[in-house]
């Protein structure tokens, strides 16, 4: 099942910290209630990135692994 995400980011070939740190850019750019699906492929993004979103009051709607991809959708609701 695939959802609709307003924004989408691909952070794939990108390491620590930058999916973090565009992840959080986007995520300030957002309007409330809109989702953006963010893709990597670094080992600690999804860790990296669960914590950022926990940090900033905001929600993880899923998380996918497709091999070394990690889709992690997140939802502004704060």
């Amino acid at each position: 099942m695939t959802s609709k995400t307003d924004k989408k980011l691909d952070c794939v070939g990108l390491y620590c910290p930058e999916p973090v740190f565009n992840t959080r850019l986007a995520l300030d750019e957002m309007e409330l209630g809109e989702t953006i699906e963010v893709s990597a492929d670094d080992p600690a993004a999804e860790s990296d990135i669960q914590n950022l979103v926990k940090h900033l009051g905001q929600e993880i709607v899923s998380t996918t692994k497709d091999g070394s991809i990690i889709k992690i959708v997140i939802k502004k609701v704060a």
